[in-house]
């Protein structure tokens, strides 16, 4: 005989645990079907294992999406403040670090405890080791079949997120059981992700491990955070908040000298005349990061031995100094999934399929993705909340 739930919600993740919990308060009767050993895998490791849990700036402007007006009713319905009311009830202590981001003090063991605990306040069952064979639908309930035994609902949540780090067991399966209910999938491609240099700009590896506070800008969209240079090519905050907006083929610019006036190299030249642009760089930057460029710029002279339409040209470079990608270091190292189930098959109140009845989708397997810093949590608090109140 297969059990019998409400819902049955597959992953148990920061989405699907907060979407199970609040249809449990609400007295349903729910499955949540993990395949990993362990609930809450990507919250644990997330800030570096104080989870990033939130960001109190949290806005539809931080969020991609084939729609971006999609997430408002969501975000706007569970907010970044709700979520810190949630972890305070629990004396979860937390701190703000740089641009609005919220972390524990202590560890992301505490965030996974509490939503746990949220599931057992609703006597939601967490089964874990899941392997889903089999997802069907006769058009009133949902069976899966997992490790031999069968669950039925009149609900079905996919909450199982995209494919980024794969080492953590993430897979496309999200995609697949959309598609085989019909529902169209924006293509996903890695995001939050580095960024790899070939040709000429392999120079820059020779630097790996320097990093410096930089503007980096793609397309329209720029980010002052570091920039950190690697054995591959280019990560940091800054870096991996342009990629999900960077497109193969185009440059990634860099500005390195953010915050000085536009001629503030005639302007040392003028005042230090003596001074190399070398020594010059390496006040306001790495030691390593200003001899390469420096040397790239072809100034070794000193200031007063340069014409100004060279320094002036120096001064644009450096910027608007581009970096030309040939690609990224893919789904491995990305920390979230541009793309996903398209957000034109769901309702943006309740998550639910608007041509099949009972199916939702939450979290990153949707269409949305947020910014690096606590953005991506919150869209997975507040899209569960939205499935979870309307199960």
């Amino acid at each position: 005989m297969p059990d019998s739930f409400d819902a049955i919600v597959l992953g148990a993740g920061a989405a699907g645990l907060m979407c199970a919990a609040r249809a449990g308060l609400r007295g349903k009767r729910v499955l949540v079907l993990e395949r990993a050993q362990k609930p809450g895998k990507k919250i644990l490791i997330s800030g570096g294992g104080r989870c990033n849990f939130t960001n109190i700036g949290a806005g539809p402007a931080n969020y991609l999406s084939a729609n971006p007006h999609f997430a408002k009713s969501a975000l706007a319905r569970y907010t970044a403040r709700d979520f810190l009311d949630l972890v305070e009830s629990y004396d979860i202590a937390w701190h703000e670090k740089t641009l609005g981001q919220l972390f524990c003090d202590g560890s992301a063991k505490q965030i996974v405890a509490m939503l746990l605990a949220e599931c057992d306040k609703g006597d939601v069952e967490v089964r874990c080791d899941a392997d889903i064979s089999r997802v069907e639908h006769d058009g009133e309930r949902f069976a899966i079949m997992s490790n031999g035994h069968i669950a039925t609902a009149s609900r079905l949540v996919i909450a199982t997120g995209g494919p980024s780090i794969p080492k953590m067991g993430a897979t496309g399966f999200a995609y697949d059981l959309a598609r085989q209910f019909g529902l169209k999938v924006v293509e996903p491609r890695p995001a939050l992700v580095p960024l790899t240099l070939g040709g000429e700009e392999v120079l820059f590896r020779e630097i790996s491990g320097v990093s410096a506070p930089v503007v980096a800008t793609a397309g329209k969209t720029s980010f002052a955070e570091a920039a950190l240079f690697t054995h591959r090519g280019l990560s940091g905050p800054a870096i991996l908040q342009a990629s999900s907006y960077w497109k193969p083929g185009e440059p990634i610019v860099i500005n390195f000298t953010a915050g000085l006036p536009s001629d503030w190299l005639l302007e040392r030249k003028r005042t230090t005349p003596q001074a190399s642009l070398r020594q010059i760089l390496r006040e306001l930057l790495p030691d390593r990061l200003a001899d390469i460029l420096a040397e790239k710029l072809g100034i070794t002279a000193e200031l007063n031995n340069a014409s100004d339409k060279a320094l002036r040209a120096a001064q644009e470079r450096l910027a608007r100094w581009p970096f030309h990608p040939n690609g990224s270091e893919g789904f491995a190292k990305a920390e979230v999934t541009i793309g996903g189930i398209s957000t034109a098959e769901l309702s943006s109140k309740t998550m639910e399929a608007k041509t099949v009845p009972g199916l939702y989708a939450i979290g990153e397997a949707v269409d949305v993705t947020g910014w690096l810093g606590g953005y991506n949590f919150q869209w997975a608090w507040a899209s569960g909340v939205a499935a979870g109140d309307s199960l």
